[in-house]
């Protein structure tokens, strides 16, 4: 059986670095149940955008490893998600981020669901 992968929007990834926050008890509760975490290189992108310290993103980068490269396919779902999606304004990053999770069978773990709900193939977790 393949190991269960979820990655996580920036949002939730920003929330779980605070200690005691909602994000932090899921995300360490998938950890504890062996769940391998991974982000796209969108979702990493927003979130060295900061602001972060150095601690911060050495923590994020040992606990979620190499991220996921956007690639061609990606960009084709993304565009469709977003044409699909009313083409509004300041949400392709979000098309993108699904689009690479649906490509890899990965669960999404967002902190705001109702930005992804609308993609055909997505699953989100922690709702």
């Amino acid at each position: 059986m393949a190991q269960e992968v979820v990655h996580l929007d920036t949002s939730f990834l920003i929330r779980a670095l605070k200690p005691d926050s909602s994000e932090s008890v899921s995300m360490a509760r998938m950890l504890e149940e062996g769940i391998c975490l991974g982000i796209s290189a969108i979702a990493w992108a927003e979130f060295l955008c900061g602001p972060l310290n150095n601690s911060q993103r050495q923590l994020a980068a040992e606990l979620l490893g190499e991220p996921e490269s956007l690639l061609a396919e990606d960009a084709r779902l993304a565009a469709t998600y977003f044409n699909q999606s009313g083409r509004r304004r300041g949400t392709l990053f979000d098309c993108m981020i699904a689009a690479t999770a649906v490509r890899i069978g990965a669960a999404l773990a967002t902190s705001n669901p109702g930005d992804f709900r609308r993609f055909r193939g997505l699953q989100l977790r922690g709702e």
